[in-house]
């Protein structure tokens, strides 16, 4: 699957060392070659064996030390526009890159509109591949680099130096203890908080109240998050325990 050029070197277009890559195609002897040649540029390459795995190994990745995330993540077109679909939905930004079947440039569309950040079809060459890739992970750094200064959850973003948020496009406004409860969620998204630790976080271990204050603040934030406050998608009440985001 691969033309002629796989036997050029590739030094001046190696990948950054230590970078690591989820890599799932479902041909054998293309996919041992994939990965070899990955790692020979110095990446670590964890093999998906199949679509239903891809999540969960990504998910276990991100329960551990942020070094252990992924860089990068390279699909054959066979399961490559659910899982993108499921990944954006979620609001996975990992960058992907679809390997499509001989003759499927004409699907490319489709994959890029599902979330996949890059579509090369087989055959190709090695030397290009290794150069999409590095470029996909150099615009993911400069990307994180930006985003450091601001949490994302799908299509509501924070600023936090700014005291800014951004809803679908629109900026709302929040009270400061509305934003600093934003805040909070999107920085430990699914985390599940009691009514106490919010008190605690947002207003302060010296705070004298009702725990039921909280409650208000929650249903006013998602009165400016939610199309639907009355069925929310964001901020999620867990019946016994307290609220969590995401």
């Amino acid at each position: 699957m691969f033309s002629p050029d796989l036997s050029e070197s590739l030094s001046r277009s190696a990948l950054r060392t230590n970078s690591k890559i989820l890599l799932l195609e479902t041909e054998e002897l293309f996919r041992d070659m994939l990965a070899l040649a990955l790692e020979e540029q110095g990446c670590e390459v964890v093999i998906a064996q199949d679509g239903r795995s891809v999540i969960p190994t990504l998910e276990n990745s991100l329960s551990v030390k942020s070094e252990q995330s992924f860089h990068l993540l390279i699909l054959d077109s066979v399961n490559g526009l659910d899982l993108c679909r499921i990944l954006r939905h979620q609001g996975n930004l990992i960058p992907i890159m679809i390997l499509g079947a001989r003759g499927s440039a004409n699907n490319c569309a489709f994959y890029l509109e599902a979330g996949a950040d890059d579509y090369v079809t087989k055959p190709f060459g090695m030397r290009e591949f290794m150069a999409r890739c590095q470029a996909m992970m150099r615009r993911q750094r400069n990307s994180q680099l930006s985003q450091a200064l601001m949490l994302q959850y799908q299509d509501i973003i924070v600023y936090p130096e700014e005291c800014r948020v951004m809803v679908r496009g629109q900026e709302v406004k929040l009270s400061p203890k509305q934003f600093r409860l934003l805040e909070l969620f999107m920085s430990y998204p699914r985390r599940v908080w009691s009514r106490e630790q919010l008190l605690e976080q947002v207003w302060g271990p010296d705070f004298i109240g009702d725990s039921k204050t909280v409650d208000v603040h929650i249903r006013w934030l998602r009165e400016k998050l939610e199309l639907n406050p009355s069925k929310p998608e964001y901020v999620i009440t867990v019946r016994g325990f307290g609220y969590r985001f995401g």
